[in-house]
């Protein structure tokens, strides 16, 4: 199982699932993040938190936390 917070910048991935529960799972879907969405990693703050994506033509931070959560392929 290989997560969005393993992929590398200027990879481009699609979402396979997504873990979590409750209100953690609604805010990742309501994000765009969802299942079979192409995902491109623009760049990665260089502590490594946030990690900012590119999304359905749209640009979004995420923190690692969260991108663990994320399964790809």
């Amino acid at each position: 199982m290989r997560t969005l917070r393993e992929v590398s910048v200027g990879e481009t991935v699609k979402v396979r699932r997504l873990h979590g529960e409750g209100a953690v799972k609604r805010r990742i879907m309501d994000m765009g993040l969802t299942r079979g969405v192409e995902v491109h990693v623009r760049k990665v703050a260089p502590l490594g938190d946030p990690v900012e994506l590119n999304v359905r033509g749209y640009e979004l931070s995420i923190r690692k936390a969260d991108a663990e959560l994320v399964e790809v392929e």
